[in-house]
């Protein structure tokens, strides 16, 4: 007859934060976003989003929700869902995304694969072909 109602836990909004003149080598994990205005050599794993800012570097791996680039990236990168290329944005290497949005004058030069849900055709346009 009662239904218990379940309290929802406030989500924690961890922003990691990798200044400008600052060098990270190594690995991380983390469930909150990061901002890296320094230079990281090494892999980030984060269910939050990527910032890396104009002076930013990353050579390695990512692997994270959203991510927008305004620096240069180098290596392997992977977003669940949205990159955003920012015009000032260098990109080489592997790229797995499901959306993508570019800014005009960013440089992409890297292997690219969209994933996601095939979309199913819809059958009006099918009907609509039919002949007597």
């Amino acid at each position: 007859m009662f239904s218990e109602k379940k309290e929802k836990q406030p989500q924690v909004s961890e922003r990691n934060i990798i200044g400008k003149n600052t060098s990270f080598v190594g690995d991380v994990i983390s469930e909150g976003d990061f901002r890296i205005e320094g230079k990281v050599e090494g892999t980030i794993k984060t269910t939050g989003r990527v910032i890396l800012g104009k002076s930013g570097s990353i050579s390695g791996k990512v692997e994270c929700d959203n991510a927008d680039i305004e620096g240069k990236f180098s290596g392997e990168l992977n977003v669940n869902n949205l990159l955003t290329l920012k015009s000032t944005a260098t990109i080489s290497g592997e790229v797995v995304i499901s959306k993508l949005s570019v800014e005009p004058g960013a440089e992409f030069n890297a292997t690219c694969a969209m994933k996601g849900s095939v979309k199913e055709l819809n059958n009006e346009k099918t009907k609509k072909e039919k002949t007597a």
